[in-house]
C-alpha cells in the first residue's frame, strides 16, 4: 500500500501511474532489460495491485463518511446555540424599549418643569432688568454717570448692552419732554460705538482674533457694525499692502516697483467688479476714497522712486556694456568750446582732435537699447496706473526725459562722437570706413525709439499741454543727430573719393594714354567697350580697381541708408565720383590711341554709375564720354561732334579745355577748327 500511495504524487496521469506500476514489476518492462518480458507475471501483479486499490477506496469511504457524520452533529449544536443567542436577544431588546419609555416619560416631566420654572422666572429677570436699566435711566436723567460700569475701561462690553438698550428704550420716549437725556444717552452711544471700534482696530493689528471675535459680537447689535467691517477690510489690505511693499521699498526698488503696480493694479481690479453689487448710490466714491486710503502713502513718493530708479538702472545697463567691450567711456566735451568745435566741424568738415581706431567697432547695441527700451516701457505702464490723472503729463515727459538722456545721449550721440573721430583723413591710405556701419545701426535704433515715443508716451500726454514739450525735444534730438549724421556721412564720403584718388595716382601713369611706341604696346579686349577698341593693361587696371572699389562702396551704401536716404547719399557720392574721374582725365595728354584707352575706360565708369541707379549721376557720364570723344574725333568733324545732343548746351570753355588735351592739338591746329 506504501508503495501504491507513492504512485498517487501529484499531479496524477493515469497513463504514467500505469507505466510505473509496470516498470516496477520485475519482468514487465517493455524495453526488456536484466529480465525478459513476463505477461503473466504483470498480470498477476495488476489483479493484485487491483485488490489493493479496491481495499483502499473501501477505507476512505468509511473515512469520508465518519467525517460527514461529524459535520452534521457540529452544526445541529451550532444551530442550537444561534437560537438560543436570538431569544436572549429578544430579551435584551424588549428591556431597552421599556427603558427608553420610562426615559421620554421622566424628560416629558423635566421638560414640563422647567416650563413652570421659567414661567415663574422670566418676569422676575424681565423685571430685574427693567430695575437695572432705570437705574441707568435715572443717572442720565440727573447728568450724573456714578456707576462703575460707565466708569471702567474693562466693562465697556456690560456698558455696551446697557447703552444700546437704553438707546432703544429712548427712542419711544417723546422729544419735548426728554430731548436733553435723549441727547446725553446718543452721546454716550456713539462714544461707546467709537471705543469699540478703536478696541477692534486695535486687537486686529495685534494679532489677537478672540478679542475680534468678542468685539464683534457686541458691535453686532449697533449701528457702526458696518463701519467694523469696512476697518476690518481696511487693515487687512493695509497689512497685506505694508507686508509687500516694505520689506523692498529701501532694499531692493526694481520689485517694490513691480509689487506696487501689481498691488495697485489687483486693487483697482477687484473695485471695478465691486461696483456691480449695490453698494449705494455713492459706491465708486466710497471705493476711490478706500483705496487712495491705503496706497497714498505710497502713490506720493512713487515718481520720484520712478525716476531714480530708471536713471540708476540706465547708467547700469550702459555701464555694463561698455565693461563687455573693455572700453573706458570718453568724457564728451560741453560748453562754449565744445560748441565751438562743433561749428567749426560742420563749415570746414575738417575733423577736430586725433582719429581713433574703433577696429570696426561701432558702440551701438541693440541688445543694449531693446533693455533700456524694455525698462521704459515697464515705467510707462507704471506711470499710467499709479500717478494721478493731474500729475500723468509730467511725470510721463520726466520719464521720457530719462530715455532721451541714456539712450539718445549717453549711447547714440555717443557712439556718433566716436565714429566721427574714427573716420582717417581724406587723403589716408587703405582707410576702413565702419561710419556707415554707426549709421545703419542708430537709424535702427532711432525707429524703435520712435516708436515708443508713439505707442507709449503719446497716449498719456496726447491732452496737455506737455505734448508740445514732448515733440519740441524728440526735433531737438533729431536735428542734433542728424547733424553729425550728416557731417560723418560728408566726410566718409571724402574718405572714399580719397581714396580712389590713391588708387588712380598709383595705378595710373602718365604714359598710359601716350604710350611712346602705339604698335607695341601690350593691349587687351574690354568688355565694357567696343570689341576693337584695344586697351592697354596699365590703364584698364586703374580703372578696374576704381570700378572694384566704387561698387563695393555703393553696395555699403545701399545696406547702411533706408527710404530717400540712399538716393541722396548715392548722389552726393556720384557727384564727387563724376568730379573725380573728370579732374583726373583732363591731368594727361593723349594720343589718338590713348584717347580710345580713355573713351573705354569712362565707358567702364559709365557702367560702374549704372548701379547708382541715380539718372544725374549716369547723365554726368553720358556726357563725360562724350566729351572724351573729343580726343579722338577728326579735326574736321569737330564742330559737328561739339554741336552734339549731349554737349551743345555746355560750356565752350570746357569742350576747350579738352580739345586741348590732345596731343595734336598744336600741330593740327585744332584751336582754329574749333573756333
Amino acid at each position: 500500500m506504501a508503495t501504491t500511495a507513492q504512485l498517487f504524487e501529484e499531479p496524477f496521469d493515469a497513463d504514467e501511474y500505469i507505466e510505473r506500476l509496470a516498470w516496477r514489476t520485475p519482468g514487465g518492462g517493455s524495453k526488456g532489460g536484466a529480465e525478459a518480458f513476463d505477461p503473466k507475471r504483470l498480470l498477476e501483479e495488476f489483479e493484485n495491485h487491483i485488490e489493493e486499490l479496491k481495499q483502499l477506496d473501501e477505507k476512505i469511504q468509511r473515512r469520508v463518511e465518519k467525517l460527514e457524520h461529524q459535520c452534521h452533529r457540529e452544526a445541529k449544536e451550532f444551530a442550537h446555540k444561534v437560537q438560543d443567542l436570538q431569544r436572549s436577544n429578544q430579551v435584551a431588546f424588549q428591556h431597552f424599549q421599556e427603558l427608553d419609555e420610562h426615559i421620554s416619560y421622566v424628560a416629558t416631566k423635566v421638560c414640563h418643569l422647567g416650563d413652570q420654572l421659567e414661567g415663574v422666572n422670566t418676569p422676575r429677570q424681565r423685571a430685574v432688568e427693567a430695575q437695572r436699566l432705570m437705574t441707568y435711566f435715572n443717572e442720565f436723567l440727573d447728568g450724573d454717570l456714578r456707576s462703575d460700569v460707565f466708569n471702567n475701561p474693562d466693562k465697556i462690553k456690560e456698558a455696551a448692552d446697557i447703552i444700546q438698550k437704553l438707546h432703544l428704550i429712548a427712542q419711544e420716549l417723546p422729544f419735548d419732554r426728554f430731548a436733553d437725556v435723549k441727547a446725553k444717552i446718543a452721546s454716550k452711544y456713539h462714544d461707546l460705538e467709537r471705543q469699540l471700534i478703536q478696541e477692534f482696530t486695535a486687537a486686529q493689528r495685534r494679532g489677537e482674533i478672540g478679542r475680534m471675535r468678542e468685539v464683534a459680537a457686541v458691535l453686532l447689535h449697533f449701528k457702526g457694525y458696518a463701519h467694523c467691517v469696512d476697518v476690518y477690510i481696511k487693515q487687512c489690505q493695509e497689512a497685506h499692502v505694508k507686508e509687500k511693499l516694505e520689506g523692498t521699498r529701501h532694499s531692493d526698488v526694481e520689485q517694490y516697483l513691480k509689487n506696487l503696480y501689481d498691488l495697485y493694479t489687483r486693487t483697482t481690479t477687484l473695485a471695478t467688479k465691486l461696483t456691480e453689487f449695490n453698494l449705494g448710490s455713492d459706491k465708486h466714491t466710497f471705493l476711490s476714497k478706500l483705496i487712495k486710503s491705503i496706497f497714498s502713502t505710497y502713490l506720493e513718493s512713487y515718481i520720484d522712486m520712478e525716476r531714480e530708479y530708471l536713471r540708476t538702472r540706465g547708467a547700469m545697463i550702459l555701464q555694463r556694456y561698455y565693461d563687455s567691450k573693455n572700453h573706458q567711456k570718453r568724457p564728451i566735451g560741453t560748453g562754449s568750446i565744445q560748441e565751438l568745435k562743433e561749428r567749426i566741424r560742420q563749415r570746414t568738415n575738417l575733423p577736430l582732435g586725433p582719429s581713433i581706431d574703433t577696429h570696426g567697432e561701432t558702440f551701438l547695441s541693440p541688445e543694449l537699447v531693446v533693455n533700456l527700451l524694455q525698462e521704459t516701457r515697464h515705467a510707462f505702464e507704471r506711470c499710467h496706473k499709479l500717478s494721478d490723472p493731474s500729475d500723468l503729463p509730467k511725470n510721463a515727459f520726466s520719464i521720457f526725459l530719462l530715455l532721451v538722456e541714456h539712450l539718445c545721449v549717453d549711447h547714440i550721440d555717443y557712439a556718433l562722437e566716436i565714429g566721427l573721430s574714427a573716420i582717417p583723413s581724406a587723403d589716408a591710405k587703405n582707410a576702413n570706413l565702419y561710419f556707415l556701419d554707426v549709421v545703419q545701426q542708430a537709424n535702427s535704433i532711432f525707429h524703435l525709439f520712435d516708436k515708443q515715443f508713439n505707442d507709449q508716451l503719446m497716449p498719456l500726454i496726447s491732452s496737455s499741454p506737455k505734448l508740445a514739450e514732448c515733440l519740441h525735444k524728440k526735433k531737438e534730438v533729431i536735428e542734433q543727430m542728424e547733424v553729425k549724421l550728416d557731417t560723418g556721412i560728408d566726410r566718409t564720403l571724402n574718405c572714399m573719393v580719397g581714396q580712389m584718388k590713391h588708387i588712380l595716382a598709383t595705378e595710373q601713369k602718365k604714359t598710359d594714354f601716350k604710350p611712346e611706341d602705339e604698335n607695341n604696346v601690350m593691349i587687351h579686349t574690354s568688355a565694357s567697350c567696343f570689341p576693337c577698341v584695344p586697351v592697354c593693361i596699365p590703364a584698364w587696371q586703374a580703372c578696374s580697381k576704381v570700378c572694384a572699389y566704387v561698387s563695393r562702396q555703393v553696395e555699403h551704401v545701399r545696406k547702411s541708408m533706408d527710404g530717400k536716404n540712399v538716393d541722396t547719399v548715392l548722389t552726393e557720392l556720384g557727384v564727387r565720383f563724376h568730379r573725380l574721374i573728370h579732374e583726373h582725365l583732363q591731368q594727361y595728354n593723349y594720343s589718338s590711341m590713348g584717347g580710345m584707352l580713355a573713351i573705354c575706360d569712362v565707358a567702364e565708369y559709365r557702367r560702374c554709375a549704372k548701379d547708382f541707379r541715380v539718372p544725374l549721376v549716369l547723365q554726368l557720364f553720358d556726357t563725360l564720354h562724350a566729351l572724351c570723344n573729343l580726343l579722338v574725333v577728326a579735326p574736321d568733324n569737330l564742330k559737328q561732334v561739339c554741336s552734339g545732343e549731349q554737349l551743345t548746351n555746355l560750356d565752350r570753355n570746357l569742350l576747350h579745355a579738352f580739345v586741348q588735351l590732345r596731343a595734336d592739338y598744336r600741330s593740327s591746329r585744332l584751336g582754329r577748327h574749333f573756333s
